[in-house]
């Protein structure tokens, strides 16, 4: 069969959909991947053929320009996703429509419409039989609907898109608005819940750490990758000491520019403790350094699924693929979140028992410094990391998942 998967151009979100489409490709199917013309070098430089359909738009840029352009100045969930961490009980109509009528237009539409009907005219030309898109890539649905093929959403992190949508559905009296309908309707003959939700939704988190929504869900183990990468020669020697990985992450560093957390003073406090530390820091952000102690090894990007193994903790940003790689490998972890998802996620972690979180705008270098302490000192964050890495390793593996998704693709 043809599947197509389709993103907006955010690394990050398709570098975990790629395992899936090796996956597919490997049992003989045809895979295509689209998105806007300037991220095509990052689907082929993952051995994918890309499709580039539409124009490039300046999202990033307009969140530089306003930060708060989402609702939260980049700290946490915005409004409304924010309410999918809440009890349904908790949750009301004004907790949920004016956040997701601010998103549509801010961000969904923003991002896919100067994509969309390059998309369609592709998925009509190609006819895929599935289509695999990223939660926020509505495009995808669209597409699909468009040349009748049955479509899934494969989820980077937790579904708080499914969630307040199915808040939303609760909540909503006849004749009430509805964004997302106003927004994709007209693009088709009749709105249904499958454009904001797909026929199927896969998800990677294990589920101790998992929120999703009242839908057809499914389990996908999470497969690391995180770019070509080339594994030091450093890196196949045992560390003399317990090593500590700081790693913050693609995100900031390629759209923001630098990271929250004062690095300078979390190195200098790990510096007094007898352990190596490896930090993996954007080449700005390692010019930006005063010094660097003598237990510390400053590099480039490093491959983490190699790194993480060696370690006896890693501090990290709380992005879904650090946390998800650093807990494949059952290592303790101290996750700094500040942006979207992290701090809802480094709290089920927290929640789990398989590390600690302390806000990235707050943490000091001492207090990173005790909890790496405790990290290494007590031993339930160990045992916890072990029952995490164990539960993530019962799930599907995405070669196993593709007969369901072949399934799914005979069902339309």
């Amino acid at each position: 069969m043809r599947v197509l998967f389709t993103t907006y151009p955010q690394k990050t979100h398709f570098l975990m959909m790629a395992p899936l489409a090796w996956a597919l490709r490997t049992a003989g199917h045809e895979v295509a991947v689209a998105s806007q013309a300037h991220f095509a070098g990052v689907i082929t430089q993952a051995g994918h053929t890309a499709v580039p359909v539409g124009r490039d738009h300046g999202f990033w840029r307009m969140i530089d320009l306003h930060p708060d352009w989402l609702g939260t100045g980049g700290a946490g969930l915005p409004d409304p996703y924010d309410s999918a961490m809440r009890p349904a009980s908790e949750v009301g109509w004004d907790d949920v429509h004016p956040g997701l009528a601010r998103q549509v237009e801010r961000w969904h539409r923003m991002v896919n419409f100067p994509m969309t009907a390059d998309l369609v005219a592709f998925a009509r030309e190609w006819r895929p039989d599935l289509v695999v898109w990223e939660p926020t890539t509505y495009a995808g649905a669209v597409a699909a609907r468009a040349c009748g093929a049955a479509h899934a959403r494969l989820m980077w992190s937790l579904d708080v898109f499914g969630v307040t949508r199915d808040h939303f559905l609760r909540l909503a009296r006849p004749g009430d608005p509805d964004p997302l309908a106003a927004w994709l309707g007209p693009y088709t003959e009749e709105f249904g819940e499958d454009l904001a939700v797909g026929d199927l939704t896969v998800h990677q988190l294990p589920g101790s750490l998992r929120v999703e929504a009242a839908t057809a869900n499914v389990s996908m183990r999470y497969v690391p990758y995180g770019g070509p990468a080339t594994v030091p020669s450093w890196l196949r020697e045992p560390p003399a000491r317990p090593r500590v990985a700081l790693t913050l992450g693609l995100s900031l560093t390629d759209a923001d520019g630098g990271y929250v957390v004062d690095v300078q003073d979390v190195l200098d406090h790990l510096g007094t403790l007898d352990v190596e530390v490896v930090a993996t820091l954007a080449a700005h952000e390692r010019e930006r350094l005063a010094r660097v102690p003598a237990n510390t090894r400053l590099v480039g990007f490093t491959p983490l699924h190699a790194l993480a193994p060696t370690c006896a903790a890693v501090v990290h940003h709380a992005g879904p693929g650090t946390l998800s790689t650093t807990a494949l490998h059952a290592v303790p972890q101290l996750a700094l979140p500040h942006d979207f998802d992290e701090p809802a996620l480094a709290a089920r972690l927290a929640a789990q028992g398989a590390g600690l979180t302390l806000p990235a705008g707050e943490a000091t270098g001492a207090d990173v410094r005790a909890a790496v302490e405790r990290l290494l000192a007590e031993p339930s964050f160990a045992a916890r990391a072990a029952d995490l890495r164990d539960e993530m390793l019962a799930l599907p593996t995405p070669n196993q998942l593709v007969p369901r998704l072949e399934e799914l693709a005979r069902s339309r």
